[in-house]
């Protein structure tokens, strides 16, 4: 079975739709009347960085996500299931027939003018321990204004408060055993916590005129992590309680799963929720036995690639314990490392990367899987893979110290700068 997934706020960014608006002139036509501005500008050419605001982000996202669903109606199969996160939700309905392009742009605009009037809030991602440990981690420092908002996979959740709160309990966090990342989400409030309350109560008179149509495939709540049920009230009723409630995407790919989804494919700008979704069904799946060889998994091998081979040489070790979803931002990089880094990866990967594509896909495995879905790019990977074991000079060493820092360097645990110097100090 099979189920088409949309990504929500977050996953904006300037270029967003650019190979779609000319395939689909239409809906580009329909969504400047609604909107009454030029949605192919706000998109291609964020102007005053637009994009960085809910008003403008939520509606350009939700455009964008249709017209790559018009695009999956033509290019793919069926979708068996459908579901997005937080305003990937509207598309998914919009998919399903619960109400037009032009009502859901109506209804996402709405939302987007109510969620950005709450201010004093921001969201955090927490990523590398469990619920229970986040929980007792907020109860133990008496964090009382931070709830849980995103339940993204069984190691990733995103934080909802204050901005006094969070940066409060940044370090926290930070000291705590297992804990990668603590990092901040693109986005202007608190949102799905209790403080959004107001916004989803004025939400919910809005949802009160529109007609909602039967579905005509199930779509996952984020608030039940259960399919919507065939009541359009029910539905109205979900969509203002997701204002203010945590979205629960782990439990609907959990759900997904046991209902026979094996396929899920991402329909947007972005490959966050395919991620996360490997993540949550990796975390199902029983641990193979100790004699089983692992499968290939180019990705993984791809996002380690990155690591040792184009940022460890410019930012150092830190490099090989960076997280995959953490922003290359917060490595503090400028412009210049951003070319040095598109050099690299160009030496690397055998053909041209433009600086851009570092920038733009800020993270190692975003920049993965923008890779891996280009042809020329993949191939080039393939043929430029390293060698499966080290090479035979290792074994040639008769002191032990020497050959275990070469097979150190060769496994990427140690720089080569480091590992000369190490050699020498032996000598």
């Amino acid at each position: 079975m099979r189920c088409y997934v949309f990504p929500g706020q977050g996953t904006q960014k300037k270029g967003m739709g650019r190979s779609l608006f000319g395939r689909f002139p239409d809906l580009r036509r329909r969504a400047d009347r609604v909107l009454g501005y030029p949605i192919e500008e706000l998109c291609l050419e964020n102007p005053q960085r637009r994009l960085s605001e809910t008003v403008y982000a939520q509606p350009a996202i939700y455009v964008v996500n249709a017209l790559h669903w018009s695009a999956a109606q033509e290019d793919l199969p069926p979708a068996d299931f459908l579901a997005g996160h937080s305003l990937g939700e509207y598309s998914a309905l919009l998919a399903a027939g619960a109400f037009d392009f032009e009502t859901g742009l109506t209804l996402v605009r709405r939302r987007a003018e109510l969620m950005g009037q709450v201010s004093g809030g921001a969201m955090a991602a927490v990523v590398g321990v469990s619920e229970q440990i986040v929980e007792e981690t907020l109860k133990q420092h008496d964090a009382t204004g931070v709830v849980i908002a995103n339940y993204n996979a069984p190691e990733q959740f995103v934080l909802s408060g204050s901005h006094e709160e969070l940066a409060r309990i940044k370090p926290v966090f930070e000291k705590v055993e297992g804990v990668r990342a603590f990092v901040p989400v693109r986005v202007s409030g608190p949102f799905h916590a209790p403080a959004m309350a107001p916004a989803a109560e004025r939400f919910r008179s809005v949802l009160a005129s529109v007609d909602v149509g039967g579905l005509r495939t199930p779509v996952i709540s984020n608030v039940t992590g259960r399919p919507f049920g065939p009541d359009a009230q029910e539905v109205r009723a979900l969509l203002a309680e997701q204002i203010a409630r945590p979205v629960r995407w782990t439990d609907g790919i959990r759900y997904l799963r046991d209902a026979g989804v094996s396929v899920f494919t991402e329909l947007g700008e972005s490959k966050v929720l395919t991620s996360l979704i490997d993540r949550i069904t990796t975390a199902q799946e029983p641990a193979p036995a100790p004699a089983q060889e692992p499968a290939p998994d180019p990705r993984r091998d791809l996002i380690e690639r990155i690591r040792r081979e184009i940022l460890q040489p410019e930012i150092g070790d830190e490099a090989l314990g960076f997280d995959e979803d953490a922003s290359f931002r917060q490595l503090g990089l400028n412009s210049i490392i951003y070319v040095r880094l598109a050099r690299r990866a160009g030496t690397v990967l055998g053909i041209p990367v433009k600086p851009d594509v570092i920038f733009q896909h800020r993270s190692c495995a975003a920049l993965a899987d923008y890779l891996l879905t280009r042809d020329d790019i993949a191939q080039a990977i393939a043929r430029a893979a390293p060698p499966e074991a080290p090479p035979a000079p290792l074994r040639e060493y008769q002191d032990e110290r020497v050959t275990a820092l070469l097979h150190g360097c060769a496994n990427g645990t140690l720089s080569v700068d480091r590992t000369i110097e190490a050699i020498r100090a032996l000598a």
